[in-house]
């Protein structure tokens, strides 16, 4: 969860979707508050699976239920895990001349948007997202359906919405250059 500085490249998973004549300006991966539900559902099933295995331990019928339980808990484990695979490749970035948001572990689904259709952008950040630093992306383009309008659990929106809006309207002195 870093700014891209000019030494570093992308990983070949969003390497592949980058023109040549295209400059990585911001790379970051999804805030990891991404994962609190599928992180809740494994404690909470877990919890759930050690008090149904108190319950049930004394007796004999009990022990093909336990197996049931425990079974069920292990999907909800290996769910979680995927999710955390998925997570590690998600990435938004912002190029010289496009956004791009990259998801997927299997079924890979790039959405972008390029810089000059882009007519509005603004952020959002509800109390938790204020509190453990994400927010979410809004943005428009003149009239159009894009495949990018908005891009949730974005770290540092601030920063990250300051970066993009010098990108979109650039001060005269950059413009000159």
């Amino acid at each position: 969860m870093r700014l891209v500085t000019h030494g570093d490249s992308a990983p070949s998973s969003v390497n592949r979707y980058l023109l040549p004549h295209e400059q990585q300006v911001i790379m970051v991966r999804r805030h990891p508050a991404i994962l609190l539900r599928p992180v809740a559902e494994v404690f909470g099933g877990l919890v759930v699976a050690g008090l149904l295995s108190k319950f049930f331990g004394g007796s004999d019928a009990g022990g093909t239920a336990l197996v049931v339980v425990w079974w069920l808990w292990l999907l909800l484990l290996i769910r979680f895990v995927w999710k955390v695979a998925e997570w590690s490749v998600d990435y938004f970035v912002v190029t010289s001349k496009r956004m791009l948001l990259t998801t997927g572990l299997i079924t890979r689904k790039v959405a972008m948007m390029p810089l000059g259709k882009v007519t509005d952008m603004s952020f959002q950040r509800s109390l938790l997202g204020r509190m453990l630093g994400y927010g979410e992306f809004i943005l428009e383009s003149a009239g159009q359906d894009q495949a990018l309008s908005t891009v949730e659990y974005i770290p540092y929106p601030e920063t990250l919405y300051l970066e993009v809006c010098q990108m979109l309207f650039p001060s005269k002195d950059e413009s000159d250059d």
